[in-house]
């Protein structure tokens, strides 16, 4: 007897500032798509301002939807993994630092999580036109495909 395994639609908010900005992008959706499961669509890459924070380095900015068998707790900390894998040294609730990789659960099914260190939907998304713009665009093409 086989078990099933349910696929969950997990949208990832992206954004990077320091190094190869575009390369530090391309990396996360490649090990995003090794470790946490199916990367099905990238949204465009947005060049921003840093949000939270002063910085001189400005941000590229995507989102990518991603279909995954892990938990939510699981995909947090697979993704913090990768943005450790790819030199981020800092993460800090509620400071924002310049950062090589950043990546954030912004949507995960219509799963609603509140604990101290993993909320979803991701509380600042709607705040941020970096986010809701690509978020915008992939839920759009989606949309456009299942109708």
């Amino acid at each position: 007897m086989s078990a099933t395994h349910t696929l969950h639609l997990v949208y990832l908010g992206l954004g990077s500032n320091l190094g190869d900005r575009e390369k530090n992008l391309q990396e996360a959706i490649r090990l995003i798509g090794e470790r946490v499961g199916t990367v099905e669509r990238q949204s465009s890459i947005v060049e921003t301002e840093p949000w939270g924070f002063e910085s001189s380095h400005a941000f590229l900015n995507a989102v990518v939807s991603c279909l995954t068998e892990k938990s939510p707790r699981e995909v947090l900390e697979l993704t913090q993994q990768i943005e450790r894998d790819l030199g981020r040294t800092q993460k800090s609730t509620g400071v924002y630092h310049d950062r090589p990789i950043d990546i954030d659960i912004l949507l995960y099914d219509d799963f609603v999580v509140d604990e101290p260190d993993l909320k979803i939907p991701h509380p600042l998304m709607f705040e941020r036109d970096f986010v809701m713009r690509p978020l915008r665009e992939l839920r759009q093409q989606r949309h456009r495909i299942t109708n």
